[in-house]
């Protein structure tokens, strides 16, 4: 159990790594804008404000490599019983469980964070580009 916790813990130090919610920053166009001058203090309100709806990439992706690895333990345990070996059947599936669940949780996250960010900047009156 002690190795799946780590593998789990692995896998999503490494995954958390892959996106990363503090810098990124949409592609604002200010040309003819009045709200030109606006746009440093909207990007850090907005930022704060998807965090909120999104929730920490490192959190989600924590979460999902939880609930990745437990089921892929669960999986890989029965396969590996079958073939003879559940411990190292359940140390497979947790591993492969961790990194697809953390990687799928991650991204959502993110996805969700850009969303509300041009969303954010668009309801404040910018032109968002991506």
């Amino acid at each position: 159990m002690r190795k799946i916790a780590l593998v789990l813990g692995l896998c999503a130090t490494a995954l958390s790594a892959c996106v990363n919610q503090s810098t990124w920053t949409p592609t604002v166009d200010t040309y003819g804008s009045s709200r030109a001058q606006f746009v440093t203090r909207d990007q850090a309100e907005c930022r704060q404000l998807a965090m909120q709806v999104s929730g920490s990439t490192t959190g989600q992706a924590a979460q999902g490599a939880l609930g990745g690895g437990l089921l892929g333990a669960a999986a890989g345990a029965g396969i590996g019983a079958a073939a003879g070996s559940a411990g190292r059947g359940a140390l497979a599936g947790a591993a492969v469980g961790g990194l697809g669940g953390g990687a799928v949780r991650g991204m959502q996250s993110n996805a969700a964070f850009q969303r509300a960010f041009n969303e954010c900047m668009r309801n404040r009156g910018h032109q968002v580009l991506s």
